[in-house]
């Protein structure tokens, strides 16, 4: 059980129907049974819900969502159930069924020494209560939604909400025990304006309803993170029998190309690691100001539009999406310690998916892009002042979840699962992972279940030694670590040095026979100029990142004339063009970088271009921060406002 000795620190109360004593004394009490999640203050193991009915307005003038609750519980006998809130507006409570409702006491607590984890609603019950009703608001402090106005989105005329609630930002719009390890199923019923569409991570309808009202059921047990709500002038397209998407009007025909491959990575998923458990699989392409690539809300994948590039370069992230289907959101981490169980097997799944439409080639380009990408996290949580959060298992208690989402859990994780394949063969794998999702379907999960389950179903069972402890529990990459090579990949790398060392590689050049028969050498000259459509855009990041960190700026110029990066269209050749350029003060794409700056919303774009802005020009950062911020997710928002606040 997590210690609350901090709560003699708190301080009052905010809310009380009518204060009673007996909750006012017992608060501190209470508090210190919470259940074991770092990140909660709800009282799981005394009282918890199993159903959730919830009841929501939502008005775009006000930009208010105004709702009731309806938990159904299951009480062990207490007489107080604890739920999680952040920036609510709680305006009473009550207890039992519909038209049968009593009121009851509760009581808000402002624990001002960890304001991440907002406030505790301690609600007043009897040892017998089955359900509990909160009527509430949202506020201006709800950051898991987004209210965009019309300016933001594709059509220009009509607003957009959507809500974000990983880790712990449900509480923010639901007045909710907000732990994954308790798995509920819900429904809604949601009013919109008439000309607007709702959807859910729920079963949802294929067009617009002529009363605005919608009704949602989700009768899967899920964690509280992945319920979902977006509104706004949404069409539905058909991929197939149970695949589709959803988007504003005017993305239809450009959706319609870039998906065409959905229905066969559902197919290739399910190949390996049996059928898919959720019935619909649909995607929804939300204004740019989604914080993430994609977020795996069950049955309706929430996505951002950079995916959108008119080739189908980035579809992995809805190869990655989809794999979640399976590890997030039918096996669900306990606890956000436990990050990696998610997100580790994800990234495995979804290159095996890859790996099964486009070839072990295009995967290993992908395991080689993201191992570099994981040597720079390493160098930078060494240097940190935490630099345990290299391991994959973490102690994230009194900090931000989010602390935890970086690629340690994504990639780290993703490479012991490689190496425990290449350990096990690959036959030998895929049986236990089939076993491992068949067996915790619709649970939670810890580390130390993984390594139980690990032991007594993998490596005892055939006499197998592994150290996955040491990757586990021990911080940095073991020695074992499995190696990814790619051809292509290093092919990019000669090439940058090619260029760097003054090689004209963007002009006809002698034949590449010649020159090999000459200096025996291979992969070191090419045959004819260098073009853009030549390579993915893996191959592209390799090139820029090999380009010396320090160059010219007439070499930059060279680059921009006969790559065009700046335009290229691709979210993540453009984010390292961007970054290398403004490391380098080559300004002639400024105007470029700012332009792509006050579009894009995604986080993971945004800090390295405002990380390299703040470096050489800090004032110009602030103000196209200051210009942008609005139209940017609180998640994005609220990691640039720290980044710019640190001393250059």
């Amino acid at each position: 059980m997590k210690n609350f000795y901090y709560l003699i620190f708190l301080i009052g109360l905010v809310i009380s129907c009518n204060q009673k004593p007996r909750l006012i004394n017992k608060k501190i009490e209470q508090l210190s049974k919470a259940a074991d999640d770092d990140h909660s203050y709800s009282n799981l193991d005394e009282i918890y819900t199993t159903h959730l009915d919830l009841e929501l307005e939502v008005n775009f003038e006000n930009k208010t969502i105004y709702g009731v609750a309806r938990h159904k519980m299951k009480n062990n006998g207490t007489d107080t159930a604890i739920f999680d809130t952040k920036g609510l507006m709680i305006q009473k409570v009550t207890l039992g069924t519909k038209n049968n409702e009593k009121e009851t006491d509760f009581v808000i607590i402002n624990i001002t020494n960890n304001l991440t984890l907002g406030q505790p609603l301690l609600v007043s019950t009897e040892t017998n209560t089955e359900q509990i009703n909160i009527y509430y608001q949202t506020t201006e402090y709800s950051d898991a939604l987004d209210w965009l106005d019309p300016s933001l989105t594709s059509s220009k005329t009509k607003p957009f909400l959507y809500t974000q609630g990983q880790a712990i930002l449900t509480r923010t719009w639901i007045p909710i025990q907000d732990s994954p390890s308790n798995r509920i199923t819900y429904s809604a019923k949601v009013t919109v304006p008439k000309d607007l569409m709702a959807v859910m991570s729920a079963k949802n309808k294929k067009e617009k309803s002529r009363d605005g009202n919608y009704f949602f059921e989700m009768k899967k047990p899920i964690p509280s993170y992945l319920i979902a709500l977006a509104v706004g002038d949404l069409s539905y397209q058909s991929l197939g029998p149970n695949t589709g998407f959803y988007c504003e009007p005017e993305l239809a025909k450009a959706c319609l190309f870039e998906f065409q491959d959905l229905p066969i990575m559902m197919q290739a998923a399910e190949k390996i690691y049996g059928k898919y458990q959720w019935d619909q699989y649909d995607l929804l392409v939300l204004p740019y100001s989604f914080p993430f690539g994609g977020m795996e809300n069950p049955m309706l994948t929430f996505v951002n539009p950079t995916i959108i590039t008119g080739d189908r370069s980035l579809t992995s992230v809805v190869a990655h999406e989809l794999a979640h289907s399976w590890s997030g959101n039918l096996v669900t981490n306990r606890t956000w310690n436990d990050f990696w169980l998610n997100e580790g097997f994800t990234v495995y799944f979804e290159q095996r998916i890859m790996e099964e439409l486009y070839g072990k080639s295009v995967s290993d380009i992908l395991s080689a892009i993201e191992f570099y990408e994981l040597q720079d996290e390493l160098k930078t949580i060494a240097s940190s002042k935490n630099p345990e959060d290299s391991r994959l298992f973490l102690n994230l208690k009194g900090r931000d979840p989010d602390d935890g989402m970086t690629d340690i859990a994504y990639v780290k994780g993703s490479f012991f699962l490689k190496t425990l394949e290449q350990k096990v063969g690959r036959e030998n794998f895929d049986l236990f992972i089939k076993s491992y999702f068949k067996k915790h379907a619709f649970k939670t999960i810890n580390s130390n279940d993984f390594i139980n389950y690990l032991e007594e179903n993998l490596l005892e069972k055939n006499k197998i030694k592994f150290n996955h402890k040491d990757w586990i529990y021990k911080e940095g990459l073991p020695k074992n670590c499995l190696q990814i090579y790619s051809p292509r990949l290093n092919k990019m790398k000669v090439l940058a040095n090619d260029f760097a060392q003054g090689e004209e590689i963007f002009k006809p050049k002698i034949s590449y026979e010649r020159i090999r028969i000459k200096r025996r050498i291979i992969n070191k000259k090419i045959s004819k100029y260098i073009k853009r459509e030549d390579h993915i855009v893996q191959e592209w990041q390799t090139f820029i990142r090999a380009l010396p960190k320090s160059i010219s700026k007439e070499k930059l110029k060279i680059i921009d004339v006969h790559l065009g990066f700046k335009n290229c269209g691709n979210s993540e050749i453009m984010t390292e063009w961007f970054t290398l350029s403004l490391e380098n003060n080559y300004t002639e794409i400024n105007s470029d970088i700012v332009r792509f700056l006050k579009k894009v919303g995604r986080r993971k774009y945004l800090v390295p271009i405002y990380k390299a802005m703040n470096k050489v020009n800090p004032k110009l950062a602030k103000q196209i921060f200051e210009n942008s911020k609005n139209q940017y997710h609180a998640v994005s928002r609220n990691s640039i406002e720290e980044l710019l606040a640190k001393q250059n």
